[in-house]
């Protein structure tokens, strides 16, 4: 029992260095944006600070408890979280879907550029309020600018080693982290315990309404930013498990609501305070421990960072495996289950991170960027989590009434955030479209050539395979020839895999292949079914993967011809030659056949301009070869002209 209570604990303190990094890290900026958003301290009253803590203590009561931890972490893919993941569960509830899904991960990926940056910068700024550093630091962008940008860069550079070692210490790091924040918190409130007066509704409704609040209701652009790690909770379901999230969160809350109300406690007791800007978090603390406090804020900055990237790779690896993103490397630097790195997206991230520091100089403007892009994931993942109540069953009132009362607040944030878009939200809209545009263009791409792609029935041509397979004029190309299809149905295969075998150089061979993958739903399931036409020499293979299995084509395809040798569906590949002693299979050659878009494609403008694009996006992304996990084994290549649907073919006639 008391080993039990030590994995339990164990797991918990894991789950705060996983999940909360983001979330966790909002009092570093949270407080001091709404004091700058009206006009700095000479501007705010008693009456404002208690209303802005009442919106920060609803906001995370309705968005983050009654949202993702109560309802979304409900809405679970098989264990697996996150807005693909809840896509893939209700997509085939409608076409349309796939348009909120693509919106909400694109925005979610631009918000993987900003957290690193706007909170490891925030941290560092903590350095301007410790009095040994006052002449060096205060006023002096450039040198923070450097440090911020050598701490990113630290941080994506070691991704490639896998981060088994130093997630560790996450956990015990953030446990310290939220633990200081509630102390720091109570210390703050002992001075002023009337602050609790904010627990009531009342206070957040009337400083919408009251002429103290110089920004209306615009204050809730920098309110949103106190849950804008919300839908960390939701997308690291599957890294923790649920009941690990509702045992962690009550205490993250506490010190979180502790932290901010201390803080709204201190600002109230410098009524009389001659400066108009402060940094609260900071300035709050005792003078001895704000070095201290920097070094644990940069310490729980770096675990935000590395938990968004870790997120976004989780991201596009899903993304890919659902069509949604082109084909990346992917790598896996660990042993540790489910971490992947995609050399890539490190890349990107990091230019864009140090970018977004460089363009923006310190955290105040960063925040006018930050949660626009969070605010349109999360009003995504309502009309998804909105399907899927349908689809569980429950009445149209009651999901009706969830999706307005969550779609209504979620908007009304989207609107107070929007009105920053020239302030530096625009850089986040920028990023997010470039990446949905990306995901349109694949997908659409992906769409067009399923639909208009000539197959045929493979059916029709076993009797003219079965000629070839003894036809010894032709010198045999391999044992087991395999083609990899797109098609779905398994009875056909496309027109170009038929005339790669039978009319450039006609392939014989023993046993000719056809293997298509689908994604299903279940992240980690490993399915096949197969059609052989009633020979031992066609086999059609449709494999059922999970969007979170690697698509290691070659290892698959041997576990299934051994165990249609065991069964005595195909025969034994005796070999004359071979290094292996009693090896049963033959060689295997795959054929991959790469699209070329044929000028006589009949295709309208707009449909060519995507397959263009489609195609030339292909140039920048990882080989079939290493994505089916073939780079060891003997591969053909050709290039064949996508021709899609019927070409028109002008008559030539002899001149007379």
């Amino acid at each position: 029992m008391e080993r039990k209570n030590k994995i339990r604990l164990g797991l918990a303190i894991g789950t705060l260095g996983i999940v909360y990094g983001d979330i966790g890290t909002s009092p570093l900026y949270v407080m001091k944006s709404i004091v700058a958003s009206n006009g700095g301290l000479n501007n705010v009253s008693e009456d404002y600070i208690i209303g802005s803590l009442s919106l920060i203590f609803w906001t995370l009561t309705l968005l983050t408890t009654f949202k993702y931890v109560v309802i979304a972490l409900r809405a679970d893919n098989h264990g697996e979280g996150g807005i693909f993941s809840l896509y893939a569960l209700i997509r085939k509830r409608g076409k349309w879907l796939v348009i909120p899904a693509m919106i909400g991960g694109a925005a979610l990926l631009a918000d993987g550029v900003l957290t690193p940056a706007v909170t490891v910068t925030s941290a560092i700024e903590g350095l301007e309020e410790i009095p040994a550093f006052d002449a060096l630091f205060t006023g002096s962008t450039t040198l923070i600018v450097i440090i911020v940008i050598a701490i990113l860069s630290g941080i994506f550079f070691m991704q490639r080693y896998g981060t088994m070692f130093i997630g560790r210490i996450f956990g015990p790091t953030m446990f310290l982290w939220f633990s200081i924040l509630g102390v720091l918190g109570i210390i703050n409130i002992l001075g002023d315990l009337s602050i609790f007066k904010a627990v009531s509704p009342y206070y957040a409704v009337e400083l919408l309404f009251s002429d103290q609040n110089k920004a209306g209701f615009l204050i809730l652009g920098s309110v949103f930013l106190a849950t804008t790690g919300a839908e960390a909770l939701y997308s690291d379901l599957g890294h923790v498990g649920r009941k690990n999230i509702y045992i962690t969160w009550p205490f993250v809350k506490v010190c979180l609501l502790l932290n901010y109300f201390g803080q709204g406690a201190w600002i109230i007791s410098l009524k009389n305070s001659d400066d108009p800007f402060v940094n609260p978090f900071f300035q709050s603390m005792p003078e001895p421990f704000i070095m201290y406090g920097v070094l644990i804020a940069t310490f729980a900055a770096i675990i935000a960072s590395q938990s968004l990237i870790t997120g976004a790779y989780t991201l596009v690896s899903e993304a890919i495996a659902l069509n949604l993103l082109p084909r990346l490397s992917i790598r896996y630097p660990s042993e540790t289950k489910g971490q992947v790195y995609i050399p890539t997206v490190t890349t990107v991230l990091w230019i864009a991170c140090v970018g977004v520091v460089l363009y923006f100089q310190d955290s105040t403007h960063m925040e006018a960027a930050y949660g626009l892009s969070i605010t349109v994931t999360m009003l995504m993942t309502t009309v998804l989590l909105f399907q899927f109540l349908l689809r569980k069953g429950f009445s149209k009132l009651v999901t009706t009434a969830i999706l307005m009362t969550f779609g209504i607040l979620e908007f009304a944030f989207f609107i107070s955030s929007a009105a920053k878009f020239m302030h530096g939200g625009f850089v986040a809209v920028i990023m997010a479209v470039a990446i949905m545009a990306l995901m349109y263009i694949w997908f659409s791409g992906y769409q067009l050539k399923t639909k208009l792609v000539k197959n045929v029935s493979l059916k029709k041509f076993v009797p003219m395979l079965a000629k070839l397979k003894v036809d010894e004029a032709y010198p045999k190309f391999a044992h087991n020839l395999v083609y990899l299809t797109s098609s779905r149905n398994p009875y056909r295969v496309e027109h170009e895999v038929m005339a790669s075998i039978l009319d450039k150089r006609p392939k014989r061979a023993d046993v000719y292949w056809f293997v298509n993958v689908q994604v299903v739903d279940s992240p980690y399931a490993a399915y096949y079914t197969v059609e052989s036409f009633e020979s031992d020499f066609v086999i059609r293979v449709q494999l059922k993967l999970g969007f979170r299995v690697e698509q290691d084509i070659n290892v698959f395809l041997h576990q299934i011809a051994k165990d249609l040798i065991s069964k005595g569906s195909l025969e034994q590949q005796n070999r004359k030659y071979t290094a292996k002693i009693g090896r049963k299979l033959g060689d295997f050659c795959f054929v991959i056949v790469k699209d070329e878009l044929s000028t006589e494609a009949d295709l309208s403008n707009w449909q060519r301009a995507i397959m263009k694009s489609k195609l030339f996006i292909k140039h920048f992304t990882t080989s079939p070869e290493k994505w089916f996990g073939l780079e060891y084994s003997d591969v053909q290549t050709e290039n064949v002209p996508l021709y899609l649907s019927k070409r028109k073919v002008v008559k030539i006639r002899e001149w007379n």
